[in-house]
């Protein structure tokens, strides 16, 4: 069983939130909102879609590259965390 379906229900709610804020940027822009509001709005949007990619890519890692049990050539823990450091912090 692979990490995303595992993770199903989790990262499903997250999607549906990152629906409701891209539906809630519609709703501004057809409402002639200000644009500072409808910039607002994308900012929440695009760092949801951020951290939902994050937590994927970090899943993914842990799961696939450094689980030494399943993988025996799997790579060093230490080092997949910082690059997972990285990947947070341009995520954001």
């Amino acid at each position: 069983m692979t990490h995303t379906v595992r993770e199903k229900q989790k990262l499903l709610a997250r999607v549906r939130r990152i629906r409701g804020q891209v539906d809630g940027i519609e709703r501004a822009l057809t409402e002639e909102s200000d644009c500072e509001q409808i910039m607002h709005l994308i900012a929440g949007a695009r760092g949801a879609m951020a951290g939902l990619m994050a937590e994927v890519v970090e899943d993914h890692v842990r799961e696939h590259l450094v689980d030494r049990d399943r993988h025996p050539g799997a790579l060093n823990v230490e080092a997949a965390e910082t690059l997972l450091e990285v990947v947070r912090a341009y995520m954001k």
